[in-house]
């Protein structure tokens, strides 16, 4: 439940700034490594990437420690103050070089066209539009370029559904920075235009009680090539 959003272009202007629940999220995280298996999943989400990667909502820097050897560079997207200085922590004691950076998911603050791959883990349900932080994902991409996602959403039948649809109507939002529960990652790759990969359902966690929060997604999407000139 990553906090990402600082409104549509204005993340220099208004910030985002949730202290409470950042000083929250960043026990819960790092208890979740090895209570809930993240620490395992971090390392299926990143396998194989190399080049430039863009991170968006980076969070504490939990993902850094995890980027494989190939990789060039991270430029690690996080607009909460108290998390990004976690993550600046983080990222000096990477084996890649990772550059944390504020920005907001809706207004990505690099150049089009100059990452290899971007990366999504926990941030997309706490953006505050989920079709234009895709847009910026795409336009950050060079033509081919990868998505990986690992992401909490919809899923677990008819009540479950239910039950996220009014947590998200009512407190759970500003409870959580606000997160959502019953957003579809998938569905909204697929409408802004990349090309869906191979993924999965994953449940967090694996055994135990069935929460709202516990529907995952593990997957990879791509920005599709250009057309071939004739």
């Amino acid at each position: 439940m990553r906090l990402s959003s600082a409104g549509s272009g204005a993340a220099a202007r208004s910030p985002v700034h949730h202290p409470i629940f950042a000083r929250y999220y960043a026990r819960f995280s790092v208890d979740a490594e090895t209570r809930l298996g993240m620490a395992g999943m971090r390392e299926r989400l990143l396998a194989g990437l190399s080049g430039r990667v863009i991170e968006i909502g980076a969070g504490n820097g939990l993902n850094f420690a995890h980027y494989p050897g190939a990789v060039a560079e991270v430029v690690a997207i996080e607009p909460e103050p108290l998390l990004r200085g976690l993550a600046l922590r983080a990222a000096l004691r990477a084996q890649v070089p990772v550059d944390v950076v504020p920005g907001a998911a809706e207004a990505l603050p690099v150049k089009s066209e100059a990452f290899d791959a971007a990366v999504l883990s926990l941030v997309m349900c706490s953006v505050r539009d989920v079709r234009r932080a895709l847009g910026e994902v795409r336009r950050v991409l060079r033509p081919g370029g990868e998505v990986r996602w690992f992401e909490h959403g919809r899923g677990g039948g008819r009540v479950m559904t239910l039950t996220q649809r009014t947590l998200d109507r009512t407190v759970w939002p500003a409870l959580t920075g606000g997160c959502h529960l019953s957003r579809d990652l998938v569905a909204a790759l697929r409408e802004a235009g990349f090309e869906l990969g191979p993924h999965r359902r994953v449940l967090m966690p694996e055994k135990g009680p069935r929460l709202p929060t516990s529907y995952c997604s593990l997957g990879v999407a791509w920005r599709p090539p250009e057309p071939a000139e004739r």
